[in-house]
């Protein structure tokens, strides 16, 4: 069985109840969106980002869609502080190091606003002095925060950053929190 479901923002990837800190109510969970049992995440998405999640009941299945040794495309829409421009994305198309280690060449372009992008809640912050744009981001990597950190690093921080597609797998016809199987 294989599921894509168009994971809200705020939600843990988790089907277990994520632990509240400080007294303050836990996250939602993908049990709260996904009834279906033993079914489990290709990969994860951090809470605080939006869009293609895989989930499936087949371990081979899951560790291939996940597993960085299979190069399997992902796709995201990374809605930016500032406007880039060409010159400034050339470091993500060669590979930008973070420190704990460098990336892999990325396919990197600025596209306009999504079509049929779904509101955010909460929004994103918008400082009306400075503009925002949308880049397509393609990886075969997906390490933590891998595409928040590679922008700040080119001094376009993400403010909002959707996974639109993992290989031929995306979110076309998803609505945001609901899911298909396949």
């Amino acid at each position: 069985m294989l599921i894509l479901l168009n994971k809200p923002f705020n939600v843990v990837c988790q089907f277990s109840p994520h632990d509240p800190k400080n007294g303050k109510p836990g996250h939602p969970t993908l049990k709260d969106y996904i009834a279906i049992p033993n079914v489990y995440a290709a990969g994860r998405l951090d809470t605080d980002s939006e869009g293609l999640l895989i989930l499936t009941d087949d371990g081979t299945l899951q560790h291939k869609i996940s597993h960085p040794k299979h190069k399997e495309i992902k796709t995201y829409w990374a809605q930016v502080e500032g406007v880039p421009q060409e010159m400034d994305l050339a470091p993500l198309r060669n590979g930008v190091d973070l420190g704990d280690f460098v990336t892999q060449p990325a396919q990197v372009k600025l596209i306009n606003e999504p079509a049929h992008l779904w509101p955010r809640t909460p929004p994103i912050r918008e400082r009306k002095a400075i503009p925002t744009a949308w880049l397509e981001i393609k990886i075969t990597e997906g390490k933590n925060r891998q595409i928040r950190r590679m922008t700040a690093k080119i001094g376009f921080p993400t403010l909002r950053l959707i996974r639109y597609a993992i290989g031929d797998y995306n979110i076309d016809n998803l609505g945001i929190g609901t899911y298909k199987i396949l």
